[in-house]
């Protein structure tokens, strides 16, 4: 394994909790000769890639390039690997588009559309992890009481509720749904309708 500098592993590790891996902005304190020379010696390792920062979306810039564009930086999977992440399984990758977009107020026509509305991402969630674990649960079309998600992750109840309407819900975007059955209690589902 390749030795990192604290400030090599801070990017690293902070691009991973990103959606699209994306690791700008770099940390605080870090900017000039000093950030060129970090990000130059992961991008020649192959740990950061540059590429075409969305303006729209507001990506931060990693540098101008003098055409009114400007680039940013990503996170590699060679990179997410150095710090023992490993890349994303495609069975467990979750595409909030739909989940988002409804959650968003539906103009009547064209001119009404909101301008400032940025295009949700795609979220990648790891396998293997209790959050995986519990996205699994509620996928599927009988859903998932809290008693049995315990049951699986080991946690306790509030924790398990915690992770839904805080991890799902409102960090992930995630149209979560819940109902009262009888002899399971709440169950919880994804809405995809």
């Amino acid at each position: 394994m390749p030795k990192l500098t604290d400030t090599q592993t801070i990017i690293l590790s902070r691009a991973a909790a990103r959606p699209d891996n994306l690791a700008m902005p770099l940390p605080k304190g870090l900017h000039g000769a000093a950030a060129q020379k970090a990000v130059t010696a992961m991008i020649t390792r192959g740990w950061l890639e540059e590429v075409e920062a969305n303006l729209r979306r507001g990506e931060p810039l990693w540098r101008e390039t003098g055409d009114g564009h400007g680039t940013t930086l990503i996170a590699t999977e060679a990179g997410l690997a150095t710090i023992g992440i490993e890349p994303v399984a495609t069975s467990t990758t979750i595409n909030l588009r739909k989940a988002k977009l409804e959650l968003a107020p539906k103009p009547k026509d064209a001119s009404a559309a909101p301008t400032n509305f940025a295009t949700p991402k795609s979220v990648a969630i790891r396998a293997g992890t209790k959050q995986a674990e519990i996205i699994a649960l509620i996928q599927r079309p009988e859903g998932a009481s809290i008693s049995e998600i315990v049951e699986v992750t080991g946690w306790a109840a509030h924790s398990a509720r915690g992770m839904i309407s805080g991890g799902l819900k409102k960090k992930l975007g995630l149209a979560i749904i819940s109902e009262k059955v009888d002899q399971r209690g709440t169950v919880y589902k994804i809405d995809v309708a």
